[in-house]
């Protein structure tokens, strides 16, 4: 059931102990069922459009503090694997679906997705209206939410008495929004690790070296570049850049990761000197947005943001057209008109243009330097659950390494020669 609290007044929404609560900032209310773990959860409310890979949304590290709802209305029939999550934990805030499946069916299921969402104690509701609610904020735009369920719901453990849709409101307008918040440490690793070559690579000496800084990386990430022969290191975002050069890396990369770019000042910092000190440079969604600002361009806030894994995007160089994978809220604020001159320190990064571009809204999906070795996406091109389109920018990255090798060792050979 739905309400919206314009329509009538709270002391109309009538919900039981049993029930679970979803409260909008903005007044609306929906009554469903418990989904996952009772108790009381907040954050801003965000829908994905896939139709699966319901347990890499859950375990991506971009929806730190976002409360997710699934558009696509059944969710939970193939049950949840120790293979398939992106990281070591589900990072939503809460879970938002119309149907949970009632049955586990799929030869590599381990569990249930609600026996997941009980041992992580992720709040959830479910028989709602999901897709009145994305209708209402494809046009309201994301907002701060909360669900409410069990304890939550009553004055205090011991009382009966249920607490009203004020009081539940209030929470919710007390919490923080998305703008402004810095989430990085929050999901970066604690200490370094490393992805050696996989595939036909495996057991043989790598031929390249990436440092891939973990802004909240998903897992396939850095074994769609071992797949490539890399051996990757994965590093906290408070490296420094002599912590990078002291692993000889032939190229550095930016991950993923939630919150609001404007607040990553540090981040910004590392970057510039790694593009100052000439190393290649790939960043996907996250990094990108740090791309971007490092260039001197601007970020902002989108209205609903792009989540899910069907959005499509055009690759400005070849002019194809792929369908993508995507967890953003925000975006880089940059002319999609052709080459222009870097904004920072008077043009210090020489060129770049918009490389990649979202075909339904002209949102900036990608950017390319053409002075300097560096280029980004807004999308995530390792896309485990689907698709693959874009799995050639690893391919693009790999090729920008090994043109830069070769230009750093014909450069020492001439050295040579004329010493």
């Amino acid at each position: 059931m739905s309400l919206n609290a314009t329509d009538v007044t709270p002391s109309e929404i009538h919900f039981s102990p049993s029930d679970a609560v979803l409260v909008l900032e903005d007044g609306q209310v929906y009554v469903g069922a418990p989904f996952g773990a009772l108790g009381m959860t907040t954050g801003e409310i965000v829908f994905s459009t896939g139709m699966t890979g319901y347990q890499e949304t859950l375990t991506d590290p971009s929806y730190d503090k976002q409360i997710v709802i699934q558009t696509f209305p059944h969710i939970g029939n193939t049950g949840v694997n120790s293979e398939d999550p992106e990281s070591a934990k589900i990072w939503v805030a809460g879970y938002v679906v119309r149907e949970p499946s009632p049955v586990v069916s799929n030869w590599r299921a381990q569990r249930s997705l609600q026996e997941d969402l009980d041992e992580q104690q992720i709040v959830g509701i479910s028989h709602i209206d999901t897709r009145k609610l994305v209708r209402h904020l494809r046009s309201a735009g994301v907002m701060r939410a909360g669900i409410f369920s069990g304890e939550a719901l009553t004055e205090s453990a011991q009382s009966n008495g249920l607490k009203s849709i004020e009081d539940l409101l209030a929470i919710v307008r007390g919490s923080a929004e998305m703008a402004g918040q810095n989430l990085v440490d929050e999901v970066t690793t604690g200490e370094r690790y490393t992805i050696e070559p996989q595939g036909e690579y495996e057991g043989k000496e790598p031929l390249f070296t990436v440092v891939a800084v973990d802004l909240g990386i998903k897992g396939m990430t850095p074994h769609r570049l071992a797949e490539r022969g890399c051996r990757v290191h994965v590093v906290p975002a408070d490296s420094t850049l002599q912590s990078l050069e002291v692993l000889s890396p032939d190229g550095i990369f930016f991950s993923n990761g939630p919150g609001d770019p404007s607040t990553a000042d540090r981040e910004v910092s590392l970057l510039r000197e790694v593009l100052d000190a000439g190393y290649p440079f790939f960043g996907i969604c996250f990094g990108n947005q740090l791309l971007g600002r490092a260039l001197g361009f601007g970020t902002y806030k989108l209205k609903f943001g792009h989540r899910g894994v069907n959005q499509p995007v055009m690759d400005l160089r070849t002019r194809k057209v792929e369908i993508t994978a995507h967890n953003h809220g925000f975006a880089v604020d940059a002319p999609l008109d052709g080459e222009v001159m870097t904004p920072y320190d008077g043009g210090r990064y020489g060129r770049a243009k918009v490389s990649h571009v979202d075909l339904n809204d002209n949102v900036v999906e990608g950017l390319e330097c053409l002075d300097i070795p560096a280029f980004s996406v807004q999308y995530h091109p390792e896309a485990a659950g689907g698709p693959h389109d874009a799995a050639y920018l690893f391919d693009r990255f790999v090729d920008l390494m090994k043109s830069h090798k070769s230009g750093l060792d014909a450069g020492a050979e001439k050295e040579q020669q004329n010493a």
